[in-house]
């Protein structure tokens, strides 16, 4: 997709001196590796002295074609054509936040180009009208990330018309799988009323009622009376434990008010 207009407008058409770049090996020689720079359609030399900070005695023991690597730009000459690079100087971290930086970026443009199918538009035409508006404000793989959390009122907020931002929480929907953790508590009830049952069953039924979000899921489960639990799933540990301690105070609040008595614990 490098080759499209659009996408060409979202970075420049060379490198700067310091930047994390995402590479494929294409040739190994004995003085180093020419890498084929994934994002700008450019050939850089990794020489030997910058693979790798301890002795080499081979060098594919290091680098070897078709291998994806993460470099960092040591010189650019635009004139002359020429790209430095090193591997040895980017670190282990570096690594894994451009190679999943680069990931995002890669399935955001399939995305974009999806939401482009199913409205009849170009590429271009659809990151002008709105793939600009998202990158800008929150980056484009996050922006689908949240209009798929929240819905088409974050994008149309930011000036993306009403109907292209539904086509993106359609799109995002469909296609991205949101992280989830689960984490459970354990609340004890009791009431000593005729309808004690019954004054239990509705704390939770309205405690769930009360809690309803479109990114998160409450489930509850009788462990042994007067055990009660519940689970909550999420997209963050953070959130969770916000919405499974505001349950559970629900849940003992409703009980308490009809005579009874209740008591929550975190179960880890």
């Amino acid at each position: 997709m490098r080759d499209e207009k659009d996408m060409a407008l979202k970075k420049p058409e060379w490198p700067e001196i310091g930047d994390l770049v995402i590479g494929t090996v294409e040739t190994v020689t004995d003085y180093g590796a020419y890498v084929r720079l994934d994002e700008y359609d450019k050939r850089g030399l990794l020489h030997i002295s910058e693979v790798s900070s301890s002795w080499i005695r081979n060098i594919r023991d290091f680098v070897r074609e078709g291998q994806k690597v993460v470099l960092k730009v040591l010189r650019v000459d635009a004139e002359k054509g020429h790209i430095d690079l090193s591997l040895r100087r980017v670190t282990k971290r570096e690594k894994i936040e451009k190679m999943l930086s680069w990931k995002r970026e890669r399935k955001a443009e399939a995305l974009l180009r999806s939401v482009a199918e199913k409205v009849g538009l170009s590429v271009e035409e659809v990151y002008e009208k709105a793939g600009a508006l998202i990158e800008k404000e929150y980056g484009l793989y996050e922006g689908f990330e949240k209009v798929s959390k929240e819905g088409p009122e974050v994008l149309t907020k930011v000036g993306v018309p009403e109907e292209l931002a539904k086509v993106f929480a359609e799109v995002a929907r469909e296609r991205i799988r949101l992280p989830t953790v689960k984490i459970k508590g354990i609340v004890e009830l009791r009431c000593l009323k005729p309808d004690g049952v019954k004054v239990i069953k509705e704390a939770f039924l309205n405690a769930k009622k009360s809690e309803k979000t479109r990114d998160s899921k409450i489930r509850f489960y009788v462990v042994a009376a007067p055990k009660y639990g519940i689970e909550v799933s999420a997209d963050n540990y953070k959130h969770a434990e916000a919405i499974l301690q505001k349950v559970a105070e629900n849940v003992i609040s409703n009980v308490v008010k009809a005579g009874g008595q209740g008591a929550f614990r975190r179960e880890k």
